[in-house]
């Protein structure tokens, strides 16, 4: 008589086979603060947070893309003030040669700090940098990537600030009738840099809405993803207690049955 295979003692260590299983899962889950960890944990929620999680970090890098935007801007905006205090300049020489009262050494004067006036502004628009690329040497747009998808970009323009592109090529004021011309071209260089700023502060404050935007969403993703991923400490905490006392339970069981049976056998010898 097989005394030993007793169907309690193997339906209560069946049982604490499954029970050590579920302890395990459940200290994985309270050690790593994660409700799923593995697609037997949740398959579907494992698809989901992945998503989400890959959301999150793309939205992240778009933040850190539009801060760029912003430091391009920011130093597009000081280049061209920059510029417009020399067209100032340049106009108050231009106001000042076209005075027929100037002496000749007035004029050359004048030329002289107009010609260092051409220099600087080229000088502006040809090493003004972000990132090695030159910002106010030609007329282009950036691209930005503002979202964490495709087709969520956003432009921002740059302009041409050289003499050429502002229409100051070749200018003089050695007599008053070239300053009277310049005084023209200046007034027209100032208008064109000045539209830009505009621009320019149009397109910052833009940046900084879109910025505010995706703070928002990745606060609300992140606390999405953490309701998907993140565990009920309180709630695995008393599964692991209850596992526990179940566990304890049968091996208690176990051994009492397993003493009895052999007090059984002892009184068939």
């Amino acid at each position: 008589m097989k005394i030993y295979n007793s169907p309690v003692i193997a339906s209560t260590a069946n049982r604490l086979k499954q029970n050590e299983t579920q302890m395990q899962k459940t200290m994985e889950k309270l050690s790593s603060g994660l409700a799923i960890k593995r697609a037997s944990d949740n398959a579907g929620g494992l698809a989901v947070s992945e998503t989400m999680r890959a959301q999150v970090r793309g939205t992240s890098q778009a933040q850190r893309n539009m801060q760029d935007g912003l430091s391009v801007l920011q130093a597009a905006d000081g280049g061209l003030n920059h510029v417009n205090s020399l067209l100032q300049r340049v106009r108050e020489l231009s106001v000042s040669s076209a005075n027929d009262t100037l002496t000749t050494s007035d004029r050359e004067a004048n030329q002289l700090e107009l010609e260092q006036l051409m220099e600087s502004i080229n000088d502006t628009a040809e090493k003004l940098q972000f990132n090695t690329q030159k910002i106010l040497s030609k007329d282009t747009s950036l691209s930005l990537q503002i979202g964490a998808h495709a087709g969520q970009s956003l432009s921002i323009n740059l302009v041409d600030t050289s003499t050429t592109a502002l229409g100051l090529d070749g200018v003089s004021l050695e007599s008053q009738l070239q300053a009277e011309q310049l005084l023209v071209k200046v007034d027209q260089a100032i208008e064109k840099v000045n539209t830009h700023l505009t621009k320019i502060g149009s397109e910052y404050e833009a940046l900084e809405h879109h910025i505010t935007n995706s703070f928002l969403l990745e606060s609300n993703l992140t606390k999405s993803l953490s309701m998907i991923q993140d565990a009920d400490i309180a709630k695995e905490t008393l599964q692991f207690v209850s596992l526990n006392i179940r566990q304890n339970s049968d091996k208690l069981l176990i051994s009492s049955v397993d003493t009895n049976t052999k007090d059984i056998i002892k009184l068939f010898h």
